[in-house]
């Protein structure tokens, strides 16, 4: 065994330092960041379930293909927009 103490290696350090740079600037703008996440997912949510929405979706052979994964975050989406039931008459989660 040695008597000297462990010390990390520079690159272990360097990426705790930027680790800790990281959350001391972006810390304070989380909940902001979270929230326009939210905002491009609900967006992107509308895009794909545009056209059983009942708005003409010119990319709608594209997005048809997102519809199941889609499913499983419409119940989140229509209750944050307000909703106290789905809007479309096949998809009813509540």
């Amino acid at each position: 065994m040695s008597d000297t103490p462990y010390t990390p290696q520079p690159r272990n350090r360097l990426a705790e330092v930027a680790a800790g740079l990281r959350d001391f600037y972006s810390g304070p703008y989380r909940r902001t960041f979270a929230r326009a996440q939210q905002d491009e997912d609900d967006l992107f949510l509308v895009i794909v379930m545009a056209e059983a929405l009942g708005v003409p979706n010119p990319a709608s052979y594209y997005t048809v293909e997102l519809l199941p994964v889609v499913y499983d975050q419409f119940h989140d989406w229509h209750q944050r927009m307000g909703l106290d039931r789905s809007p479309l008459d096949h998809v009813s989660c509540c």
